[in-house]
Protein backbone atom coordinates (compact mmCIF):
# COMPACT_ATOMS: atom_id res chain seq x y z
CA UNK A 1 0.00 0.00 0.00
CA UNK A 2 1.45 3.36 -1.04
CA UNK A 3 2.28 5.83 1.71
CA UNK A 4 0.27 9.00 1.57
CA UNK A 5 2.53 11.99 0.92
CA UNK A 6 1.90 14.93 3.21
CA UNK A 7 2.63 18.28 1.51
CA UNK A 8 5.39 20.45 2.99
CA UNK A 9 4.20 23.68 4.59
CA UNK A 10 6.20 26.55 3.08
CA UNK A 11 4.50 29.16 5.23
CA UNK A 12 6.43 28.19 8.38
CA UNK A 13 9.10 30.88 8.67
CA UNK A 14 9.97 31.32 12.34
CA UNK A 15 11.56 29.11 15.00
CA UNK A 16 8.52 27.63 16.77
CA UNK A 17 6.52 26.78 13.64
CA UNK A 18 9.55 25.32 11.86
CA UNK A 19 10.37 23.10 14.88
CA UNK A 20 6.74 22.00 15.20
CA UNK A 21 6.60 21.01 11.51
CA UNK A 22 9.91 19.13 11.75
CA UNK A 23 8.71 17.23 14.79
CA UNK A 24 5.50 16.23 13.03
CA UNK A 25 7.51 15.17 10.00
CA UNK A 26 9.81 12.96 12.09
CA UNK A 27 6.92 11.34 13.99
CA UNK A 28 5.04 10.68 10.77
CA UNK A 29 7.89 9.32 8.64
CA UNK A 30 10.20 7.75 11.24
CA UNK A 31 7.91 6.46 14.02
CA UNK A 32 10.06 3.38 14.77
CA UNK A 33 13.48 5.01 14.37
CA UNK A 34 13.24 7.77 16.91
CA UNK A 35 10.67 8.27 19.64
CA UNK A 36 12.25 10.53 22.24
CA UNK A 37 11.17 14.12 21.56
CA UNK A 38 11.41 15.45 25.11
CA UNK A 39 12.81 18.96 25.66
CA UNK A 40 16.14 17.57 26.96
CA UNK A 41 16.59 14.87 24.32
CA UNK A 42 19.21 14.70 21.57
CA UNK A 43 16.47 14.75 18.93
CA UNK A 44 15.06 17.97 20.33
CA UNK A 45 18.52 19.54 20.15
CA UNK A 46 18.88 18.58 16.47
CA UNK A 47 15.42 19.89 15.64
CA UNK A 48 16.16 23.13 17.51
CA UNK A 49 19.43 23.65 15.65
CA UNK A 50 17.78 23.14 12.27
CA UNK A 51 14.89 25.42 13.27
CA UNK A 52 17.37 28.09 14.35
CA UNK A 53 19.08 27.98 10.94
CA UNK A 54 15.70 28.14 9.18
CA UNK A 55 14.61 31.09 11.30
CA UNK A 56 17.83 32.98 10.51
CA UNK A 57 17.55 32.26 6.79
CA UNK A 58 13.94 33.46 6.79
CA UNK A 59 14.93 36.66 8.56
CA UNK A 60 17.72 37.50 6.13
CA UNK A 61 15.58 36.59 3.15
CA UNK A 62 12.89 39.00 4.29
CA UNK A 63 15.52 41.63 5.08
CA UNK A 64 17.16 41.38 1.66
CA UNK A 65 13.83 41.52 -0.15
CA UNK A 66 12.86 44.62 1.82
CA UNK A 67 16.13 46.29 0.82
CA UNK A 68 15.25 45.86 -2.86
CA UNK A 69 12.40 48.39 -2.70
CA UNK A 70 12.59 52.06 -1.83
CA UNK A 71 9.52 52.09 0.39
CA UNK A 72 10.72 49.27 2.66
CA UNK A 73 14.52 49.75 2.57
CA UNK A 74 16.19 50.86 5.80
CA UNK A 75 19.90 50.83 4.97
CA UNK A 76 21.14 54.36 4.19
CA UNK A 77 23.45 53.35 1.33
CA UNK A 78 20.82 51.10 -0.23
CA UNK A 79 18.29 53.94 -0.20
CA UNK A 80 20.79 56.19 -1.99
CA UNK A 81 21.32 53.54 -4.70
CA UNK A 82 17.59 52.93 -5.11
CA UNK A 83 17.04 56.67 -5.34
CA UNK A 84 19.61 56.85 -8.14
CA UNK A 85 17.42 54.47 -10.15
CA UNK A 86 14.67 57.09 -9.95
CA UNK A 87 16.97 59.89 -11.09
CA UNK A 88 17.81 61.27 -7.65
CA UNK A 89 21.35 62.63 -7.51
CA UNK A 90 22.60 62.31 -3.94
CA UNK A 91 24.98 65.21 -3.32
CA UNK A 92 26.26 64.39 0.16
CA UNK A 93 27.16 67.08 2.67
CA UNK A 94 26.80 70.53 1.14
CA UNK A 95 29.25 73.38 1.48
CA UNK A 96 28.39 76.91 2.53
CA UNK A 97 28.65 79.99 0.33
CA UNK A 98 28.62 83.66 1.14
CA UNK A 99 30.47 86.93 1.04
CA UNK A 100 33.52 88.02 3.02
CA UNK A 101 35.22 91.38 3.34
CA UNK A 102 38.99 91.80 2.99
CA UNK A 103 40.62 94.86 4.55
CA UNK A 104 44.02 96.39 3.82
CA UNK A 105 45.97 99.39 5.10
CA UNK A 106 47.39 101.29 2.09
CA UNK A 107 49.73 104.31 2.14
CA UNK A 108 48.27 107.63 1.02
CA UNK A 109 49.30 109.32 -2.21
CA UNK A 110 51.52 112.37 -2.33
CA UNK A 111 48.65 114.77 -1.63
CA UNK A 112 47.15 112.69 1.16
CA UNK A 113 43.72 112.91 -0.48
CA UNK A 114 43.39 109.22 -1.19
CA UNK A 115 45.27 105.94 -1.21
CA UNK A 116 48.22 105.43 -3.52
CA UNK A 117 46.67 103.34 -6.28
CA UNK A 118 50.03 101.74 -7.05
CA UNK A 119 49.83 99.92 -3.71
CA UNK A 120 46.30 98.63 -4.21
CA UNK A 121 46.91 94.94 -4.93
CA UNK A 122 44.84 92.13 -6.38
CA UNK A 123 44.36 89.04 -4.18
CA UNK A 124 43.92 86.26 -6.70
CA UNK A 125 41.12 83.73 -6.47
CA UNK A 126 41.95 80.62 -4.46
CA UNK A 127 43.03 82.40 -1.28
CA UNK A 128 42.13 80.39 1.82
CA UNK A 129 40.48 81.75 4.95
CA UNK A 130 40.08 80.07 8.33
CA UNK A 131 37.04 80.43 10.57
CA UNK A 132 36.44 80.26 14.30
CA UNK A 133 34.87 76.80 13.98
CA UNK A 134 37.87 75.29 12.19
CA UNK A 135 36.39 75.38 8.69
CA UNK A 136 38.44 76.55 5.71
CA UNK A 137 37.02 78.83 3.00
CA UNK A 138 38.31 79.62 -0.47
CA UNK A 139 37.76 82.78 -2.49
CA UNK A 140 36.11 82.12 -5.84
CA UNK A 141 37.06 85.42 -7.50
CA UNK A 142 39.85 87.97 -7.46
CA UNK A 143 39.62 90.49 -4.65
CA UNK A 144 40.49 93.72 -6.45
CA UNK A 145 41.46 96.41 -3.98
CA UNK A 146 42.04 98.74 -6.96
CA UNK A 147 38.32 98.84 -7.76
CA UNK A 148 37.03 102.40 -7.51
CA UNK A 149 33.78 101.15 -5.96
CA UNK A 150 35.51 99.88 -2.80
CA UNK A 151 34.86 101.56 0.51
CA UNK A 152 37.81 103.71 1.62
CA UNK A 153 38.26 105.42 5.01
CA UNK A 154 41.15 107.22 6.68
CA UNK A 155 43.20 104.87 8.85
CA UNK A 156 46.07 107.04 10.11
CA UNK A 157 46.92 110.76 10.03
CA UNK A 158 50.01 112.88 10.59
CA UNK A 159 49.62 114.18 14.13
CA UNK A 160 51.33 117.44 13.22
CA UNK A 161 49.64 118.37 9.95
CA UNK A 162 46.47 116.28 10.23
CA UNK A 163 46.97 114.99 6.68
CA UNK A 164 46.04 111.30 6.19
CA UNK A 165 49.04 109.02 5.79
CA UNK A 166 47.26 105.67 5.42
CA UNK A 167 43.85 104.59 4.21
CA UNK A 168 41.84 101.45 4.99
CA UNK A 169 40.32 99.78 1.93
CA UNK A 170 37.50 97.25 2.12
CA UNK A 171 36.68 94.88 -0.77
CA UNK A 172 33.89 92.26 -0.82
CA UNK A 173 34.66 88.82 -2.22
CA UNK A 174 32.66 85.62 -2.65
CA UNK A 175 33.81 82.59 -0.67
CA UNK A 176 32.91 78.91 -0.56
CA UNK A 177 33.72 76.41 2.16
CA UNK A 178 36.50 73.91 1.56
CA UNK A 179 40.07 73.94 0.36
CA UNK A 180 41.47 72.86 -2.99
CA UNK A 181 43.53 69.68 -3.03
CA UNK A 182 45.21 67.50 -5.61
CA UNK A 183 45.43 63.71 -5.61
CA UNK A 184 47.49 61.37 -7.78
CA UNK A 185 46.01 57.93 -8.40
CA UNK A 186 47.91 55.16 -10.17
CA UNK A 187 45.78 53.24 -12.66
CA UNK A 188 46.84 49.73 -13.63
CA UNK A 189 45.61 47.47 -16.38
CA UNK A 190 42.47 48.29 -18.34
CA UNK A 191 39.28 47.61 -16.43
CA UNK A 192 35.72 48.03 -17.64
CA UNK A 193 33.77 50.72 -15.81
CA UNK A 194 36.72 51.62 -13.64
CA UNK A 195 35.65 53.21 -10.36
CA UNK A 196 38.13 55.31 -8.36
CA UNK A 197 37.63 56.32 -4.74
CA UNK A 198 38.86 59.70 -3.50
CA UNK A 199 40.70 59.43 -0.22
CA UNK A 200 39.12 62.51 1.35
CA UNK A 201 35.59 62.61 2.69
CA UNK A 202 33.09 65.44 2.15
CA UNK A 203 34.32 66.30 -1.36
CA UNK A 204 32.06 69.10 -2.59
CA UNK A 205 33.39 69.63 -6.11
CA UNK A 206 35.71 67.99 -8.63
CA UNK A 207 37.50 70.58 -10.77
CA UNK A 208 39.54 68.53 -13.20
CA UNK A 209 40.88 65.07 -13.98
CA UNK A 210 43.92 64.68 -16.26
CA UNK A 211 46.34 61.82 -16.82
CA UNK A 212 50.10 61.85 -17.31
CA UNK A 213 49.62 61.50 -21.07
CA UNK A 214 47.93 64.88 -21.17
CA UNK A 215 44.39 63.60 -21.69
CA UNK A 216 41.62 65.50 -19.93
CA UNK A 217 38.56 63.73 -18.52
CA UNK A 218 35.33 65.70 -18.41
CA UNK A 219 32.67 65.44 -15.75
CA UNK A 220 29.22 64.74 -17.21
CA UNK A 221 25.77 64.12 -15.75
CA UNK A 222 25.62 60.60 -17.19
CA UNK A 223 28.14 58.44 -19.03
CA UNK A 224 26.15 58.33 -22.26
CA UNK A 225 26.51 62.12 -22.54
CA UNK A 226 29.44 62.46 -24.94
CA UNK A 227 29.37 66.21 -25.60
CA UNK A 228 30.28 69.05 -23.24
CA UNK A 229 30.21 72.80 -23.73
CA UNK A 230 33.25 74.97 -23.08
CA UNK A 231 34.07 78.66 -23.15
CA UNK A 232 36.14 79.77 -26.15
CA UNK A 233 37.63 83.23 -26.56
CA UNK A 234 35.53 85.36 -28.89
CA UNK A 235 37.63 86.58 -31.84
CA UNK A 236 34.78 88.50 -33.44
CA UNK A 237 34.19 92.22 -33.65
CA UNK A 238 31.95 92.14 -30.56
CA UNK A 239 34.61 90.60 -28.31
CA UNK A 240 34.52 93.64 -26.04
CA UNK A 241 30.88 92.89 -25.24
CA UNK A 242 30.99 89.08 -25.50
CA UNK A 243 34.42 87.90 -24.35
CA UNK A 244 33.58 84.19 -24.64
CA UNK A 245 31.37 81.98 -26.75
CA UNK A 246 29.99 78.54 -25.97
CA UNK A 247 31.10 75.67 -28.20
CA UNK A 248 30.30 71.93 -28.15
CA UNK A 249 33.23 69.57 -27.67
CA UNK A 250 33.33 65.83 -27.99
CA UNK A 251 34.23 64.25 -24.64
CA UNK A 252 35.43 60.70 -25.34
CA UNK A 253 37.12 60.63 -21.93
CA UNK A 254 34.57 61.39 -19.28
CA UNK A 255 33.36 60.43 -15.83
CA UNK A 256 30.48 60.89 -13.43
CA UNK A 257 30.72 61.62 -9.73
CA UNK A 258 28.96 59.18 -7.41
CA UNK A 259 28.53 59.63 -3.67
CA UNK A 260 27.68 57.33 -0.79
CA UNK A 261 27.29 59.22 2.45
CA UNK A 262 30.60 61.12 2.77
CA UNK A 263 32.56 59.04 0.24
CA UNK A 264 33.10 60.18 -3.35
CA UNK A 265 33.83 57.99 -6.37
CA UNK A 266 34.77 58.74 -9.97
CA UNK A 267 33.02 56.35 -12.36
CA UNK A 268 34.46 55.94 -15.87
CA UNK A 269 33.12 54.12 -18.93
CA UNK A 270 34.37 50.87 -20.48
CA UNK A 271 35.91 52.02 -23.76
CA UNK A 272 39.56 52.05 -24.72
CA UNK A 273 41.56 54.45 -26.86
CA UNK A 274 41.61 51.93 -29.72
CA UNK A 275 37.81 51.93 -29.84
CA UNK A 276 37.48 55.67 -30.37
CA UNK A 277 35.45 55.91 -33.56
CA UNK A 278 35.10 59.66 -33.95
CA UNK A 279 37.30 62.48 -32.71
CA UNK A 280 35.32 65.46 -33.92
CA UNK A 281 31.79 66.77 -33.83
CA UNK A 282 29.54 65.30 -36.47
CA UNK A 283 28.03 67.56 -39.09
CA UNK A 284 24.37 68.56 -39.06
CA UNK A 285 23.72 66.51 -42.21
CA UNK A 286 24.49 63.34 -40.29
CA UNK A 287 22.02 64.22 -37.60
CA UNK A 288 18.95 65.98 -38.87
CA UNK A 289 18.61 65.68 -42.66
CA UNK A 290 16.84 63.02 -44.63
CA UNK A 291 19.67 61.55 -46.69
CA UNK A 292 19.16 60.27 -50.25
CA UNK A 293 18.79 56.51 -50.37
CA UNK A 294 17.74 56.14 -46.72
CA UNK A 295 14.55 54.23 -46.01
CA UNK A 296 13.94 56.20 -42.81
CA UNK A 297 13.95 59.78 -41.54
CA UNK A 298 16.12 60.71 -38.55
CA UNK A 299 14.91 62.94 -35.76
CA UNK A 300 15.15 66.56 -36.86
CA UNK A 301 15.63 67.77 -33.29
CA UNK A 302 19.24 68.63 -32.53
CA UNK A 303 20.43 66.29 -29.81
CA UNK A 304 24.00 66.98 -28.59
CA UNK A 305 24.22 63.47 -27.13
CA UNK A 306 24.25 62.10 -30.72
CA UNK A 307 27.29 64.06 -31.83
CA UNK A 308 29.67 61.14 -31.40
CA UNK A 309 28.99 57.54 -32.40
CA UNK A 310 30.18 55.22 -29.64
CA UNK A 311 28.43 52.81 -27.32
CA UNK A 312 31.25 52.43 -24.76
CA UNK A 313 30.15 55.24 -22.39
CA UNK A 314 33.55 56.88 -22.60
CA UNK A 315 37.18 55.80 -22.44
CA UNK A 316 38.46 54.49 -19.12
CA UNK A 317 42.04 55.32 -18.04
CA UNK A 318 44.57 52.48 -18.11
CA UNK A 319 48.30 52.13 -17.37
CA UNK A 320 48.61 55.74 -16.35
CA UNK A 321 48.36 58.12 -13.41
CA UNK A 322 45.46 60.51 -13.10
CA UNK A 323 45.67 63.78 -11.21
CA UNK A 324 42.38 64.81 -9.59
CA UNK A 325 41.89 68.39 -8.45
CA UNK A 326 38.96 68.91 -6.10
CA UNK A 327 37.56 70.90 -3.20
CA UNK A 328 37.05 69.21 0.15
CA UNK A 329 35.39 70.42 3.35
CA UNK A 330 37.67 69.95 6.33
CA UNK A 331 35.07 70.48 9.08
CA UNK A 332 31.74 68.84 9.81
CA UNK A 333 30.11 72.25 10.37
CA UNK A 334 30.92 74.68 7.57
CA UNK A 335 28.35 77.36 8.45
CA UNK A 336 29.81 80.50 9.99
CA UNK A 337 28.06 83.17 12.02
CA UNK A 338 28.68 86.89 11.68
CA UNK A 339 32.38 87.82 12.12
CA UNK A 340 33.25 84.12 12.15
CA UNK A 341 36.02 84.42 9.54
CA UNK A 342 39.27 85.12 11.33
CA UNK A 343 42.45 84.79 9.28
CA UNK A 344 43.56 85.06 5.69
CA UNK A 345 45.90 82.07 5.46
CA UNK A 346 47.22 81.30 1.99
CA UNK A 347 47.06 84.24 -0.41
CA UNK A 348 48.55 85.30 -3.69
CA UNK A 349 48.98 89.09 -3.69
CA UNK A 350 49.79 90.79 -6.98
CA UNK A 351 50.76 94.46 -7.41
CA UNK A 352 50.53 96.26 -10.73
CA UNK A 353 54.19 97.24 -11.27
CA UNK A 354 56.06 95.75 -8.36
CA UNK A 355 59.50 96.58 -9.81
CA UNK A 356 59.03 100.32 -9.26
CA UNK A 357 57.43 100.05 -5.82
CA UNK A 358 58.93 100.01 -2.36
CA UNK A 359 59.37 96.46 -1.11
CA UNK A 360 58.82 97.51 2.49
CA UNK A 361 55.54 99.24 1.65
CA UNK A 362 54.33 96.23 -0.31
CA UNK A 363 55.17 93.98 2.64
CA UNK A 364 53.33 96.34 4.97
CA UNK A 365 50.23 96.25 2.77
CA UNK A 366 50.36 92.46 2.55
CA UNK A 367 50.87 92.02 6.30
CA UNK A 368 47.94 94.36 7.03
CA UNK A 369 45.44 92.17 5.20
CA UNK A 370 42.54 91.08 7.39
CA UNK A 371 39.26 89.34 6.73
CA UNK A 372 35.81 89.23 8.28
CA UNK A 373 32.18 88.68 7.33
CA UNK A 374 29.38 91.09 8.19
CA UNK A 375 26.71 88.49 7.38
CA UNK A 376 26.44 84.79 8.23
CA UNK A 377 27.76 82.30 5.67
CA UNK A 378 25.38 79.37 5.39
CA UNK A 379 24.45 76.65 2.93
CA UNK A 380 25.96 73.61 4.62
CA UNK A 381 23.34 71.24 5.99
CA UNK A 382 23.42 67.96 7.84
CA UNK A 383 22.99 64.83 5.76
CA UNK A 384 19.31 64.13 5.03
CA UNK A 385 17.82 61.18 6.89
CA UNK A 386 16.33 58.17 5.12
CA UNK A 387 12.82 59.61 5.15
CA UNK A 388 13.97 62.78 3.40
CA UNK A 389 15.96 60.83 0.80
CA UNK A 390 12.96 58.65 -0.02
CA UNK A 391 10.76 61.69 -0.41
CA UNK A 392 13.28 63.54 -2.60
CA UNK A 393 13.92 60.47 -4.76
CA UNK A 394 10.22 60.12 -5.56
CA UNK A 395 9.92 63.85 -6.25
CA UNK A 396 12.96 63.74 -8.55
CA UNK A 397 11.45 60.89 -10.53
CA UNK A 398 8.24 62.85 -11.02
CA UNK A 399 10.09 66.07 -11.89
CA UNK A 400 12.23 64.49 -14.66
CA UNK A 401 14.79 67.31 -14.30
CA UNK A 402 12.34 70.09 -15.22
CA UNK A 403 10.16 72.40 -13.19
CA UNK A 404 6.56 72.32 -14.39
CA UNK A 405 4.50 71.92 -11.24
CA UNK A 406 5.15 73.38 -7.83
CA UNK A 407 6.33 69.98 -6.63
CA UNK A 408 8.80 69.80 -9.53
CA UNK A 409 10.32 73.15 -8.58
CA UNK A 410 10.78 72.07 -4.97
CA UNK A 411 12.43 68.82 -6.11
CA UNK A 412 14.82 70.76 -8.36
CA UNK A 413 15.68 73.15 -5.52
CA UNK A 414 16.81 70.26 -3.31
CA UNK A 415 19.01 68.81 -6.08
CA UNK A 416 21.16 71.93 -6.55
CA UNK A 417 24.85 70.86 -6.64
CA UNK A 418 26.48 71.08 -3.25
CA UNK A 419 29.23 73.38 -4.49
CA UNK A 420 26.58 76.13 -4.65
CA UNK A 421 25.34 75.46 -1.11
CA UNK A 422 22.09 73.83 -0.08
CA UNK A 423 18.75 74.77 1.38
CA UNK A 424 17.21 72.90 4.28
CA UNK A 425 13.54 73.59 3.56
CA UNK A 426 11.61 75.14 0.66
CA UNK A 427 7.99 75.69 -0.36
CA UNK A 428 6.50 77.08 -3.56
CA UNK A 429 3.38 79.17 -3.80
CA UNK A 430 1.70 80.64 -6.85
CA UNK A 431 1.67 84.40 -6.46
CA UNK A 432 -1.83 85.72 -5.93
CA UNK A 433 -3.53 88.58 -7.75
CA UNK A 434 -1.56 88.20 -10.97
CA UNK A 435 -2.30 86.86 -14.42
CA UNK A 436 1.30 85.81 -14.97
CA UNK A 437 2.95 82.59 -13.83
CA UNK A 438 4.77 84.26 -10.96
CA UNK A 439 6.00 81.84 -8.33
CA UNK A 440 7.07 82.62 -4.79
CA UNK A 441 9.68 80.21 -3.49
CA UNK A 442 10.15 80.35 0.28
CA UNK A 443 13.45 78.93 1.51
CA UNK A 444 15.33 78.34 4.75
CA UNK A 445 18.87 77.22 5.37
CA UNK A 446 20.70 75.72 8.35
CA UNK A 447 22.75 77.75 10.81
CA UNK A 448 25.91 76.98 12.74
CA UNK A 449 23.82 75.37 15.49
CA UNK A 450 22.10 73.01 13.05
CA UNK A 451 18.81 74.89 13.34
CA UNK A 452 16.75 76.70 10.73
CA UNK A 453 17.89 80.13 9.66
CA UNK A 454 17.38 82.51 6.76
CA UNK A 455 19.40 81.86 3.60
CA UNK A 456 22.08 84.32 2.51
CA UNK A 457 21.70 86.43 -0.62
CA UNK A 458 24.49 84.48 -2.31
CA UNK A 459 22.75 81.18 -1.68
CA UNK A 460 19.46 82.54 -3.02
CA UNK A 461 21.18 83.90 -6.13
CA UNK A 462 22.75 80.50 -6.79
CA UNK A 463 19.37 78.84 -6.35
CA UNK A 464 17.71 81.26 -8.74
CA UNK A 465 20.34 80.62 -11.42
CA UNK A 466 20.03 76.86 -10.92
CA UNK A 467 16.24 76.92 -11.32
CA UNK A 468 16.34 79.32 -14.28
CA UNK A 469 17.65 76.54 -16.54
CA UNK A 470 14.86 74.14 -15.53
CA UNK A 471 11.77 76.30 -15.21
CA UNK A 472 9.04 76.82 -17.78
CA UNK A 473 9.71 79.63 -20.21
CA UNK A 474 6.91 81.87 -18.93
CA UNK A 475 7.58 81.26 -15.24
CA UNK A 476 9.29 83.81 -13.02
CA UNK A 477 10.61 83.36 -9.50
CA UNK A 478 10.62 85.48 -6.40
CA UNK A 479 12.81 83.74 -3.82
CA UNK A 480 11.87 84.87 -0.33
CA UNK A 481 12.80 84.08 3.23
CA UNK A 482 10.33 81.89 5.03
CA UNK A 483 9.43 82.69 8.63
CA UNK A 484 10.25 80.47 11.59
CA UNK A 485 7.98 79.89 14.57
CA UNK A 486 9.71 78.17 17.47
CA UNK A 487 7.54 76.20 19.82
CA UNK A 488 7.74 73.81 22.73
CA UNK A 489 5.66 70.82 23.81
CA UNK A 490 4.05 70.40 27.21
CA UNK A 491 2.24 67.19 28.09
CA UNK A 492 0.82 65.29 31.04
CA UNK A 493 0.44 61.51 31.40
CA UNK A 494 -1.06 58.88 33.67
CA UNK A 495 1.48 56.28 34.77
CA UNK A 496 0.96 52.66 35.76
CA UNK A 497 1.40 52.52 39.59
CA UNK A 498 3.50 49.35 39.19
CA UNK A 499 6.12 51.23 37.15
CA UNK A 500 8.81 53.71 38.21
CA UNK A 501 7.01 56.96 37.42
CA UNK A 502 10.23 59.01 37.01
CA UNK A 503 11.65 56.51 34.56
CA UNK A 504 8.42 56.44 32.58
CA UNK A 505 8.32 60.25 32.46
CA UNK A 506 11.92 60.42 31.27
CA UNK A 507 11.25 57.80 28.58
CA UNK A 508 8.21 59.77 27.45
CA UNK A 509 10.20 63.00 27.14
CA UNK A 510 12.94 61.22 25.16
CA UNK A 511 10.36 59.66 22.81
CA UNK A 512 8.84 63.07 22.03
CA UNK A 513 12.30 64.64 21.63
CA UNK A 514 13.27 62.00 19.06
CA UNK A 515 10.08 62.63 17.12
CA UNK A 516 10.53 66.43 17.18
CA UNK A 517 14.29 66.52 16.47
CA UNK A 518 13.84 67.55 12.82
CA UNK A 519 12.04 70.78 11.88
CA UNK A 520 8.82 70.51 9.93
CA UNK A 521 8.64 71.51 6.28
CA UNK A 522 7.46 74.99 5.38
CA UNK A 523 3.68 75.04 5.64
CA UNK A 524 3.55 71.55 7.20
CA UNK A 525 1.09 71.29 10.12
CA UNK A 526 1.93 69.78 13.49
CA UNK A 527 -0.38 66.92 14.39
CA UNK A 528 -0.73 66.81 18.17
CA UNK A 529 -2.60 63.53 17.71
CA UNK A 530 0.71 61.95 16.63
CA UNK A 531 2.29 63.01 19.92
CA UNK A 532 -0.61 61.44 21.81
CA UNK A 533 0.11 58.22 19.93
CA UNK A 534 3.85 58.39 20.71
CA UNK A 535 3.21 58.87 24.42
CA UNK A 536 0.65 56.07 24.63
CA UNK A 537 3.18 53.64 23.15
CA UNK A 538 5.72 54.29 25.92
CA UNK A 539 5.86 51.42 28.37
CA UNK A 540 4.21 52.35 31.66
CA UNK A 541 2.04 55.12 30.24
CA UNK A 542 -1.63 54.41 30.92
CA UNK A 543 -2.94 57.42 29.03
CA UNK A 544 -1.72 60.75 27.62
CA UNK A 545 -4.04 63.30 29.19
CA UNK A 546 -2.86 66.57 27.65
CA UNK A 547 -0.55 67.73 24.84
CA UNK A 548 -0.08 71.42 24.20
CA UNK A 549 2.19 73.48 21.92
CA UNK A 550 3.55 76.72 23.40
CA UNK A 551 5.22 79.54 21.52
CA UNK A 552 8.94 80.24 22.17
CA UNK A 553 10.13 83.70 21.17
CA UNK A 554 12.76 86.17 22.29
CA UNK A 555 16.46 85.79 23.06
CA UNK A 556 17.82 82.63 21.46
CA UNK A 557 14.58 82.00 19.55
CA UNK A 558 12.80 83.40 16.54
CA UNK A 559 11.45 86.90 17.02
CA UNK A 560 7.98 85.86 15.82
CA UNK A 561 5.47 85.73 18.67
CA UNK A 562 2.06 84.21 18.01
CA UNK A 563 -0.91 82.90 19.93
CA UNK A 564 -0.75 79.15 19.37
CA UNK A 565 -4.47 78.81 20.05
CA UNK A 566 -5.12 80.85 16.90
CA UNK A 567 -3.36 78.14 14.85
CA UNK A 568 -5.24 75.22 16.43
CA UNK A 569 -7.95 73.38 14.58
CA UNK A 570 -11.46 73.12 15.99
CA UNK A 571 -10.77 69.72 17.55
CA UNK A 572 -7.50 70.96 19.10
CA UNK A 573 -5.43 68.18 17.49
CA UNK A 574 -3.79 70.01 14.56
CA UNK A 575 -1.55 73.06 14.65
CA UNK A 576 -1.75 74.63 11.19
CA UNK A 577 1.10 76.67 9.72
CA UNK A 578 0.80 79.38 7.05
CA UNK A 579 2.31 78.59 3.64
CA UNK A 580 5.42 80.67 4.37
CA UNK A 581 6.07 79.47 7.94
CA UNK A 582 8.07 76.53 9.28
CA UNK A 583 7.44 75.18 12.78
CA UNK A 584 10.53 74.11 14.75
CA UNK A 585 11.40 72.90 18.22
CA UNK A 586 14.74 74.69 18.53
CA UNK A 587 15.97 73.18 21.79
CA UNK A 588 14.24 69.81 22.34
CA UNK A 589 16.06 69.14 25.61
CA UNK A 590 14.68 72.34 27.15
CA UNK A 591 11.46 72.96 25.22
CA UNK A 592 9.80 69.56 25.69
CA UNK A 593 8.42 69.11 29.20
CA UNK A 594 6.12 66.57 30.79
CA UNK A 595 4.27 66.05 34.06
CA UNK A 596 2.56 63.13 35.77
CA UNK A 597 -1.08 63.41 36.84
Amino acid sequence: MATKKIPVKYTSREFDTIKSDLMKYAKRNYPETYKDFGPASMGSMYLGAVSYVGDMLSFYLDYQVNELFLNTATEYDNIIKLGAHLGYNYEGRAGSVGEAEIYAIVPANSTGLGPDTNYLPIIEAGATISSDVGAVFTTTEDARLDDSRNQVVVARVNETTGIPTYYAVKVPVRVVSGEIRSLKINIGEYEKFKKVKLSNTDVSEVFSVVDTDGHEYYQVDYLSQDVVYRDVANRGSDSDMVPSVLRPFVAPRRFVVERLRNTTYLQFGHGTGAELTNSSVSGPAELALKMHGRSYTTNKAFDPSKLMSTDKFGIAPANTTIIVKYRVNTASNVNVSTNGLKKLKVKRVKFGDSTSLSNSKMRDVESSLEVSNSNPIVGGITLPDITEIKRRAKDSYAAQNRGVTKQDIEAMAYTMPIKYGAIKRCRTRRKKCTSKRNIELYVLSEGTDGKLTTATDTLKQNLKMWLAERKMMNDSFDIRDAKIINYGIEFSINVDPNENKYEVLNNSIVAVQDAMSDPLYIGEPLYLSDIYGILNKVRGVVDAKMVKAVNKAGIGYSSISVKMDDLLSADGLTLTAPENVALEVKYPSADIKGTIV
